[in-house]
Formats: C-alpha cells, structure tokens, sequence
C-alpha cells in the first residue's frame, strides 16, 4: 500500500518477535520520531467516517490532520481500497434482468446513503479511532436523493446510476389462467385494496462484528465473523482479497442472533478484512447501534396493490397484484435484494386453490439503507396480500372467514401439486391446521366475547391467516444462479477413545438451538447420552462444507445429514462389535454408551471397542479397517423448497381514543414435520410472532426528505417488548417430509411470517363495525386514528 494515507511505508513484519532495530524502528511519516512496532498492541480497531448525505459527490478527502492524532496507525479511502478489493455485483443469474452497478467497500465518487463508508481510520484503540475520523475533512457537493419507491421510476426522478438509465433494478411478471375474463364473469365480487409495509431492519442483540487475523508467513487470513454463512464469507473474502480459499478461515461460534442481517456482504467487514492483509496484524470492528440502524439491512419496503374476486357462494377466482419495492441504491451481494419482491410473487394465495394468478413485481434503486432478506423473507408481504384480501372478501359476502378458507384451502389429500405460481407443494395440511386452530382458541366462544364487547363499547377483532414457508432450500434457489452458498450441509460424527461422540457440522449456532438438536439427533441415532455429545460449528477449518444457517435449514438439512452420519458410524460400530464379540450386526444394538444384545444385555462398552481399535489394532484381523468416524452430507432433491404450513389468529382490541392496539392473544398451529425438540420449536414460534408482532405494529424506519434516518436509536425505534408481548399458544400437526429420513422440516420463520397478516386481519376486523379499515403497517395509533377519522369522525386525532 502506497500513497499519502497509508502510515507505516511498509507493513511490519516482526509483530511479536524480535526483530532487528533497523527494521523494527519505521519512521511514522509526518511524525518525525521512531517507534519500535514490536512495543504497539498486537490488535488494532477500525472506525469508519460514514456519509451524512444520501446522495453526494465525493469531491476531496483531506486526512492530514488524522494522521497526526495519537494511537493511528493507518488511514484508507475508497481509492485505496479499490487497489486491493476488487468490486462485487449484486446479480443472480437465474433472476433474468436483474442489474446493479459494482460495489466497493467504501464509497469511491458518489457516496448513495446515509451511512455509507467513505474512509476508514485504523488506531490502537476505538476511541482513538472515532477521535481520528472527527478530524478527516470530507468535502461533498449534495445530489438530489431519491427516496420514495413509487417516485423513483418518474421521468424526472434523479438517477441513481446514470448509466442504467433508470432506477429500475428488476421486473417479472407472473400470469396463470386469465384474471381478466374472471374478472369479468357475472357475480364474481371484486376487493380492492393498497398495502403499504414500512421498511424495517432486524435490531440483534449481538451487532455485526469481526476480528480479521493475516498470517504473512502463511499467507493467511482468519476471521472471527458473527454471521450465519462461513463457507460463504470463505468463497468472498478469496475472491475479492485475492487469497486462495485454503488460505481462508472462517470462524463463526455462538452468534448472538442474526435474523438474515448477518448473511449479507458488508463494506465495513471487507474493509476490515482487507486492513488485516495490508497490516498483517488483527483488526477489529464492532458496529454501534447507530451504525447499525444506518448499515444493516432493512426489509419490507413494499407497496402492493391487489384484487381478489370471489363469487357470492365464497369460491376465490382469482388474485391480482402489483408489488413495487424499494431496495436502496444497490442490490446486495451475494443474495440480492430481488429475492424478497420474487418471494411475494411466487408465495402470494399459495395455499389456495387459484385458477387465475397475476402478479407483477418491480425492483428499483433508492437513496437509503440497502433492503435485502430478513427473517420470512417475502411471507409477511405475501401473507397479508393474499390473507387480507381473503377477510375483506368475506365481509363483502357476509360469509366467515373460516368458513371462506376452507372453502379454497387445498385439500389435505391432494398433494402432490402447484400452486398458482408454479410452486411445486407436498406434504402439507391446511385443512387440519385452520381446524386445529379453531378448537384451541375456542373460536365460537371468542366471537360471542367480541359480540358483547362490542355492546360495552369496546372494539375487539379477530383475524387469521393461513400460510405456508419456505424451507430447506435446494440447490435451485441461488445455486443455479452462481451464487457461492450451499444448499447442502455436512456432518461429521466420530468416536472417541472414551466412549464419547465428537460432532461437527457445517451448520451454524445463532441462538435457535442449533447445536442441541443436533447432539439430540445424533445421541438419539447412535445410542449414547446426550451429555457425552461435544458439538463444534461455525468453523470452516474443522467442519464439513455446507451452507450454514438461513432458510429454517438446520434441523431439515443439517439435521438429516447428522442422522445419516450418525447412523454410518453406528454400523461401523456394530461391524467391528459384531467380529470381537463373534456374532453377526443384526444381533447387536448400541443403548447408553454399551453394545448390547437386542433385548439389551450388555456386552461391552463404547471405550472398551474405541480402546481396542485405537491401540490394540492387533487384535482385530487385517481386513477389518475400522474408521470411528463418518462424514455425510445431504441437499434436497426432488423439491426447490421443502414447504411448511400453518394457521395463525390474533385477538386484540383497539381503543378508539387513543388509537392504541393491544394483542390480547395469538395462536399458532405449526405443520414443521417431524418435532426433534419441541420446546426449541415452540420458542422459536413464540419468537417469530414477536418479531412479526414488531413489524405489524411497532418497527418503521422513519426517513427525512433528505434521506436522513430519524430513528438510529434505540430510544426512538420501537421494538415489541416483555409489556407488548401476548399469551401465545402452540400446537402441532406432524407431517413429515418424504425428501428425508428425518422427515424435519423447519420452523424458524413461521411467526415472523404469519403474524403480521394475522394482526392486520384482527385490526380490522375490529375496526369494521365503525366503517374504517387500515391497509399499512405498522399500524401505529396515529394511522388507527386517521382511518377511524376518515371513516366515522370518532378518531381522536392529535393536534
């Protein structure tokens, strides 16, 4: 690295040793003293100077008088960085059409949103770090923004990417049957509405960080990522640092949640990465909440317009539907940021019988926080598209909403089959779910409650959904498009001397549990108890190779292969048991730690068979080649997706004063397949419809006209807490997925997903009475008020 930002002339290459004076003393260029590296902290931190405007040349960048403050160590541009990284595009093959321009770590002309990295500063500390960026002069000359979605694709929108041409990043058009002449047919009522989802972003407990580790006697670089994908990152940081992926280690250990935030390409951690190389010594940066709220991915920035047409005796004929979304000014890397607006597309009316589906969806560049996947991503959009529709119809007609359901639900029978859009479903049951639901919330005894509410003044609602999500990805969902990331996920099951089972497995711990299911299902499989399974992931040196954790994928993808392992090592076990004890594998089992006969008399232990193979090998004969460790990996097949079903309902009351809404209870009846451990499953749940609860009443980012996020704090983003947390019930259906032994399929998103459709449902069906309705989420006490306003006059709107 050369150039006038750059401290050290050349990097240190004695960091803890013992260097020669003539090398170890570098003269720090404008400082006019020597200094010994060897006596710096081995780790230094990263800070970043960000871009205060959305839309802005970079005109100069002067950073003479950070390279003076004490404790910097280097200072680097995007101009510098650029001859290091090389630049990544955000584009899935199979996506046809999609385009956005090359990204760089930090900002290089134009910086396009608030947040943006512009320069990073390298000290011995944080604090020295940040006190350093406060002393680089940015100079910007401001370009008009473009912020609003339905805006950007005006003729005089101001363009993001010149060359494009326009802010258009994507467009598919999906069309079944012929929604026009259904349309048409007489008797066929039409409902009609326009949804609007506020943009909002994951807040984890644990922020994004790294430490990044270069080796220059190796070539090699480690990083310490909180993220869900090491392979992924492992395949990035090769390609764009210039290293061999050998030489990359990725290391992912117990993350303190993700949500998809942490699956994405940032600039800040490829900037770290990149000072590592140039440095050769750790770097270290953590993101604050700030940066955070600016830098994280957002999601849910839609705005759809729908009909659906339904006959007077309650048959759907069909949906129609226009999503626009708004996806910043660039689309995320590796994933893209088209793969929420497609999921609208291909999931809206999925557990419908549709004959006629139309559906158009349109990406476009915007001046704000990058959008891309979050937990559910797409459900809660198509979910509430579909589902909405579904109850407005049913007050048209006057006929129940449950009753209209399963009226056009697929039957439980009939798969396997598509869905409208072409989705290919098996293994599902709508019809026992929504009736399941029905039995445990007591539904006929919540309608009489809501009845006599109503005579007291007091405006209760109940509101359902029925859904289906998306889990254990195939290789057709980003592979075909060139992406780097797994659908498949490895494990890897070996025996100890002691009796003991040592696991690993490509698939990462991110506080759902990850790491219990998977010592469950090989303790479970193989014959051992559960405190004598030591489970290692999130580490690209010593697991298998596989995709990580997104998708609901753990248990139905990294738990299959675990079984299979489990169970190849099993019958290795009983091999080798089977020709010390002189008898046949049949006759042999494996329960708590000891070979066994069937009706399970001990014959020998684990340690004593391990023990055996491992130092006394002479006494086995020569063609028996025991291993004691297995490795299988596993990806669906015969299914893009392995799809989930479920049906969810909320109770809340809406105070007509205030405009507050209050969940007073939530249901869910889950169909994941076969339960591994249904206490993770139900917390998970319980946590989905928490998130889904945020999103559908709480969480917006909120933006100036000049693209400046207002509410980057954790005093002003509204998040749901223990106070706005409901009684959430859970129950099961179990049908197990043929495209596996284990018969899992995943879970983890259903809440987020099915939630918030379910509160907009009971909004307004609470609202219905007074003749208002509420068609945008969050739905916050001043919306709740202006539909009750613009409907009756009883609002109480603020002054």
């Amino acid at each position: 690295m050369t150039g006038p930002a750059h401290i050290f002339d050349k990097p240190n290459r004695y960091i803890g040793q013992s260097a020669p004076r003539t090398d170890a003393a570098r003269l720090l260029q404008g400082r006019g003293r020597y200094v010994d590296d060897v006596s710096l902290p081995r780790m230094v931190h990263a800070a970043f100077v960000r871009s205060p405007h959305a839309h802005a040349k970079i005109t100069a960048i002067d950073t003479t008088a950070a390279k003076s403050c004490p404790g910097v160590v280097a200072i680097y541009t995007g101009a510098d960085l650029a001859q290091h990284v090389t630049p990544y595009v955000g584009v899935l093959t199979h996506l046809a059409g999609l385009r956005s321009a090359p990204q760089h770590p930090l900002a290089l002309d134009v910086a396009r949103w608030q947040g943006e990295p512009v320069v990073m500063v390298i000290a011995t500390s944080r604090a020295l770090a940040e006190d350093a960026c406060e002393q680089i002069m940015v100079d910007y000359d401001p370009l008009p923004a473009t912020l609003d979605a339905e805006m950007a694709l005006s003729a005089d929108a101001p363009l993001i990417h010149p060359e494009f041409g326009s802010n258009l990043a994507w467009e598919r058009v999906v069309n079944t049957g012929n929604i026009d002449a259904a349309f048409a047919t007489p008797g066929v009522k039409i409902v009609e509405r326009e949804f609007r989802f506020g943009r909002h972003t994951g807040v984890t407990l644990e922020s994004r960080g790294t430490v990044c580790d270069f080796d220059p006697s190796e070539e090699y670089l480690t990083v310490y990522y909180s993220g869900q994908a090491p392979h992924m990152m492992q395949v990035i940081f090769s390609k764009h640092l210039g290293l061999p992926e050998e030489n990359i280690r990725v290391i992912s250990n117990d993350v303190g949640g993700s949500f998809g935030i942490k699956i994405h390409t940032y600039g800040d951690e490829i900037a770290t990465a990149a000072a590592a190389k140039l440095l050769r010594r750790p770097v270290k940066f953590i993101a604050d909440r700030f940066e955070s709220f600016v830098t994280d991915i957002h999601a849910r920035d839609h705005v759809v317009r729908a009909r659906m047409g339904v006959t007077e005796a309650g048959s759907i004929v069909g949906i129609d539907f226009d999503d626009l979304t708004g996806i910043g000014p660039f689309s995320m890397y590796p994933r893209t940021s088209a793969i929420e607006c497609n999921q609208v597309l291909n999931l809206t009316g999925a557990p419908y019988v549709l004959e006629n589906y139309r559906a158009r969806g349109r990406v476009v560049f915007q001046n704000k926080t990058l959008m891309c996947q979050y937990r559910a991503v797409g459900h809660p959009i198509a979910m509430a598209i579909c589902d909405g529709l579904l109850e407005d119809a049913a007050r048209l007609i006057g006929m129940d909403p449950v009753d209209l359901r399963l009226r056009n639900l697929m039957a439980d029978d009939s798969y396997p089959r598509a869905s409208a859009s072409g989705m290919k479903l098996d293994d599902l049951s709508h019809q026992a779910a929504l009736r399941k639901l029905t039995q445990i919330m007591d539904y006929d005894a919540l309608r009489a409650d809501q009845a006599a509410a109503r005579k007291r003044g007091v405006y209760r609602g109940i509101g359902f959904v029925s859904m289906v999500e998306v889990t254990n990805p195939s290789p057709m969902f980003y592979g075909i498009g060139g992406a780097p990331i797994a659908s498949q996920d490895g494990a890897t099951v070996r025996l100890d001397a002691g009796g003991a089972l040592h696991v690993s497995s490509s698939i990462t711990e991110q506080g759902q549990g990850t790491n219990a299911i998977l010592a469950q299902i090989a303790a479970g499989v193989f014959g051992v108890d559960l405190n004598r399974v030591k489970v290692t992931t999130g580490d690209t040196a010593t697991t298998p190779y596989g995709g990580g954790t997104w998708a609901s994928r753990g248990a139905g993808i990294g738990g299959e292969a675990m079984l299979q392992a489990a169970q190849a090592l099993k019958d290795q076990v009983l091999e080798v048991a089977a020709v010390m004890l002189q008898t046949t594998a049949g006759n042999l089992d494996i329960q708590n730690g000891s070979i066994t006969d069937p009706d399970g008399t001990k014959r020998m232990t684990l340690a004593d068979l391990a023990r055996t193979v491992y130092y006394r090998g002479n006494e086995l004969p020569s063609d028996l080649k025991p291993e004691l460790i297995a490795t299988r990996h596993y990806r669906v097949t015969d299914f893009p997706f392995v799809f989930t079903n479920g049906a969810m309902a909320a109770q809340v009351e809406v105070d007509i004063e205030t405009g507050f809404v209050k969940v007073l209870h939530f249901w869910a009846v889950e169909d994941c397949g076969r339960i591994i451990n249904p206490m993770l499953v139900d917390e998970q749940i319980r946590g989905g419809v928490v998130q889904g609860i945020g999103g559908a009443l709480y969480e917006e980012c909120h933006y100036s006209p000049e693209g400046q996020m207002l509410n980057a704090t954790m005093a002003d983003y509204m998040v749901p807490m223990a106070a706005e947390m409901p009684e959430i019930t859970v129950a099961h259906i179990e049908t197990p997925t043929k495209t596996s032994v284990l018969g899992a399929k995943g879970a983890g998103e259903a809440g987020t997903g099915g939630a918030p459709a379910a509160i907009l449902n009971a909004v307004n069906d609470a609202l219905a009475p007074l003749g208002a309705s509420l068609w945008q989420m969050p739905m916050t006490p001043e919306r709740v008020l202006t539909a009750l306003d613009a409907a009756t006059g009883k609002g109480s709107l603020p002054q």
